[in-house]
């Protein structure tokens, strides 16, 4: 997302990691979300340190809403928390982070993992939450622009991509559709990373989602969009972000010229 003249990145680590950036291609890093761990984290998930998964953030009414999860590796007892802040820039008397609790939490008896949030409105300005990894796969709830928050406890959770290793939705709205990428394989392994971005689309922020093909993703359609391509291994977990007209995807990546080291790419975006 973008504060004033800066874009700004967030990323998976220990209190959240952020960067950045007045280019896109320089890259500083910048100061952590949280400085020390939150009591209900570890109330919410025994066995988590601190270390947050895969934040998103949006820009909505003159405040950052971040998402991010916590859980631990491979179980779906997990949570999507919200912290809000007016700004991002930490040299701003207004910068400071205000915790919001809990968005969604799953169980081990709940066939869906709150993990891996990916925030977005749609063409009459309802805000959405995707989220889902492995599991019963990809989920849609509504949320309130207001609060940032869950519409209601037991609004709707609207199935939206299942395939046996699915995780990272991202929902971009072009034209008359909705796009819904998606990852498929493994990732985090470096070089033996088997992660690939496919995409769907749908008339409907709640789907149906037919990949080119008009195969549902609900049952293991998804258009492949980016996979390894020599040393650009793995790569994953898709956003957009539109600079002078054009779609920049970001993904991360392995790079195989450097052992594998998890890498952030930037790739202009075209549409047919």
């Amino acid at each position: 997302t973008k504060c004033g003249d800066a874009f700004w990145l967030f990323g998976t680590g220990n209190g959240i990691l952020s960067w950045y950036s007045k280019d896109l291609t320089t890259w500083q890093q910048g100061p952590r979300v949280f400085s020390e761990n939150l009591p209900w984290w570890t109330n919410a998930v025994p066995g988590n340190r601190g270390h947050l998964w895969a934040p998103d953030v949006i820009h909505l009414q003159n405040r950052y809403l971040l998402y991010y999860s916590v859980s631990t590796f491979g179980k779906n007892t997990s949570v999507i928390g919200l912290v809000t802040n007016p700004t991002l820039d930490a040299n701003d008397a207004e910068y400071a982070w205000t915790d919001q609790g809990i968005v969604i939490q799953s169980h081990a008896t709940n066939d869906f993992n709150a993990i891996d949030p990916a925030v977005t409105l749609d063409a009459g300005g309802n805000l959405w939450l995707a989220f889902g990894s492995f599991w019963s796969g990809i989920k849609l709830v509504q949320l309130d622009p207001a609060t940032g928050k869950r519409i209601a406890p037991d609004s709707p959770v609207h199935a939206l991509a299942q395939h046996d290793s699915i995780e990272a939705a991202f929902i971009w709205r072009h034209g008359d559709y909705y796009y819904l990428f998606v990852n498929w394989g493994i990732c985090c392994r470096g070089a033996n990373s088997t992660y690939e971005i496919r995409v769907g689309r749908s008339a409907k922020i709640t789907g149906p989602y037919l990949d080119a093909q008009g195969v549902p993703l609900l049952t293991s359609g998804g258009t492949m969009l980016l996979g390894t391509e020599g040393p650009f291994i793995g790569p994953g977990h898709a956003g957009i972000v539109t600079v002078g007209g054009t779609n920049w995807l970001s993904c991360h990546f392995y790079d195989g010229t450097r052992n594998g080291r998890p890498t952030l790419a930037l790739r202009p975006l075209h549409w047919r």
